[in-house]
C-alpha cells in the first residue's frame, strides 16, 4: 500500500472515530436526570416558558430543556479553564507552571477538580430551579422535589459534564479537531433541523411572511460568507532570521508571523452570553412572594435576547471580553522572547521590549477590528430578522469557525505526508540512499 493510501485510510479512521463519539454524545443527551417528568418539562418549554433559557439550551444541544444528564454541557470546564488562564496572568507561580510540561499537567488536574466543584454548585442550583417549574396544566416538572432529588441531580449533572470532557479529550487525541469545540459545534448543529421546521410551520400558518423568510436566508448566507472570510484573515508581520549554512544549504532569511484578525475567536460571545444568562438564573432562586421579585422579573424581561437592553449589554461585554481574551491567546511577551532566542527580529524594531511593544500595538489594532466584527456578526442578524429565530450570530460564528478549522486540519493532515516524502527524497533521512 502506498503512503498516500495509508494516509487516506488513517484519515478515514479519524473521521469515523470522531463521528462515533459525537453519536455517543447525542445519545447521552437524550437521557433525563432521574426524577424528572419528561412530558411535563416538554409542555412547560413548548408553551414559551423557556425565555432566555433558549440561549443556554442552544449551547447544550437541547439537553437543557430535557433536563438531560448533559444539561450543563461543557461550559463549566471552559469557565474554569479561562479562570486558570487569567490567574496565570496575575500569579507568577501559576504562570511558571503553565510554561513547564509537568506544571501544565498539574494545571489541567486542578482545572478538572475545579470543574467538578463548579458542576456541583450549578447542578444543585439547576435542580432547585426546575423544582419550581410546572406545565400549563399545573403538573410539576419534578414530581418529588426535595434534598434527595437535588443531591441526585447534582451528582448526575457533574458526572455528565466530566463524561463530556472525557469524550472531548478522546476526540482531540484521535479525531480531527479540538474535542470541546466539536462538542459545542454538534450541540448547535443538531438543533438546526428543528429550527428550520419551526420556521416553515410559522410560514405555512401565515405567522411568518415570505419576504421575512427571504431576508432571513439572505442574512444567513451573507453572515456565513463574512465569518468565513474574517476567520481566515490575518496580518502578516515580517520576521528576519539570521542566515546560516547547513549541508551546503542556506537557512533563515525573511519569514512571516501571522496574527489573526479575530484573535479572540468564538470565546468572547460565548462568555458574554453566559454572563447575560446569570440574572435569569439568580432571579429563579428568588421566592415568588419576595419584594424584589417584580424588579428582577422586569430586568429579566429587558435582557431577553433581541431586546434593546440585551443588545447593548451584549455588545459591551463582547468588546470587553475580546480585549480581555485576545492577549491570552496571543502572548506578545512570550513571542518576543522566542524571536530573540532564535536570533530573529522584526525589520525596523529592536529585539526584546521594543518588539513586545510593537506586537502589543498591532494586537490592539487587530482586537479593535475583531471586536467590531464580533459585535456586528452577533447582533445584526437579530436586528434584521427580529426574534424570528433562536439562532443568532453567535451560533453561526461557532458553526463556521469550527467547520473551517476542521477543513484546515484535514488539509494539513494530507499535505504533511507530501512534505515528508519531499523531505525524504532529498536525502535528509538515514538509509541506503542517503546523501550525507
Amino acid at each position: 500500500m502506498s503512503s498516500n493510501q495509508t494516509k487516506l485510510e488513517e484519515l478515514k479512521k479519524r473521521i469515523l472515530f470522531t463521528f462515533l463519539l459525537l453519536v455517543v454524545y447525542r445519545l447521552a443527551a437524550q437521557i433525563p436526570v432521574p426524577g424528572v417528568n419528561g412530558s411535563a418539562i416538554q409542555a412547560y418549554f413548548n408553551e414559551g416558558g423557556g425565555g432566555i433559557f433558549d440561549l443556554i439550551n442552544t449551547f447544550s444541544g437541547g439537553a437543557f430543556k430535557r433536563f438531560s444528564v448533559l444539561a450543563l454541557g461543557i461550559m463549566p470546564y471552559i469557565t474554569t479553564s479561562i479562570i486558570f488562564s487569567l490567574l496565570g496572568e496575575v500569579i507568577p507561580q501559576i504562570a511558571e507552571l503553565q510554561e513547564d510540561a509537568d506544571g501544565h499537567k498539574k494545571i489541567q488536574k486542578w482545572t478538572r477538580y475545579a470543574t467538578v466543584i463548579l458542576c456541583c454548585v450549578q447542578g444543585y442550583g439547576m435542580a432547585a430551579v426546575f423544582e419550581s417549574f410546572k406545565s400549563p396544566g399545573g403538573v410539576p416538572v419534578i414530581p418529588e422535589p426535595g434534598m434527595l432529588f437535588r443531591l441526585t441531580a447534582m451528582i448526575t449533572l457533574a458526572a455528565g459534564t466530566m463524561f463530556l470532557l472525557w469524550l472531548g479529550e478522546r476526540i482531540t487525541e484521535f479525531g480531527l479537531e479540538n474535542g470541546v469545540s466539536l462538542i459545542i459545534f454538534a450541540g448547535i448543529a443538531v438543533e438546526l433541523p428543528s429550527e428550520i421546521i419551526r420556521n416553515l410551520t410559522l410560514y405555512r400558518n401565515g405567522e411568518l411572511q415570505g419576504m421575512t423568510v427571504l431576508i432571513m436566508l439572505a442574512v444567513i448566507v451573507v453572515s456565513f460568507y463574512v465569518v468565513a472570510f474574517i476567520e481566515r484573515s490575518f496580518r502578516s508581520v515580517p520576521v528576519q532570521y539570521a542566515k546560516k549554512v547547513v549541508h551546503n544549504r542556506v537557512y533563515g532569511g525573511t519569514q512571516s508571523l501571522p496574527m489573526r484578525v479575530d484573535t479572540g475567536g468564538v470565546m468572547p460571545p460565548i462568555l458574554a452570553s453566559s454572563l447575560l444568562a446569570a440574572p435569569t438564573t439568580f432571579a429563579s432562586f428568588v421566592a415568588a412572594d419576595s419584594a424584589i421579585k417584580p424588579y428582577l422579573d422586569t430586568i429579566v424581561q429587558s435582557l431577553y435576547p433581541g431586546k434593546l437592553l440585551f443588545n447593548i449589554f451584549f455588545a459591551l461585554l463582547i468588546i470587553y471580553m475580546t480585549y480581555f481574551y485576545a492577549p491570552i491567546q496571543f502572548k506578545t511577551k512570550k513571542i518576543a522572547e522566542m524571536l530573540q532566542k532564535n536570533n530573529a527580529f522584526i525589520p525596523g524594531i529592536r529585539p526584546g521590549a521594543k518588539t513586545k511593544e510593537y506586537l502589543d500595538f498591532l494586537l490592539n489594532r487587530l482586537t479593535f477590528f475583531g471586536a467590531l466584527f464580533l459585535v456586528v456578526i452577533c447582533i445584526s442578524p437579530t436586528l434584521i430578522t427580529g426574534e424570528q429565530t433562536r439562532f443568532g450570530g453567535t451560533s453561526m460564528l461557532i458553526l463556521v469557525s469550527v467547520s473551517i478549522r476542521v477543513m484546515m486540519n484535514i488539509q494539513s493532515f494530507m499535505f504533511s505526508d507530501q512534505y515528508e516524502n519531499a523531505h525524504k527524497s532529498k536525502g535528509k533521512y538515514n538509509g541506503s540512499n542517503r546523501r550525507f
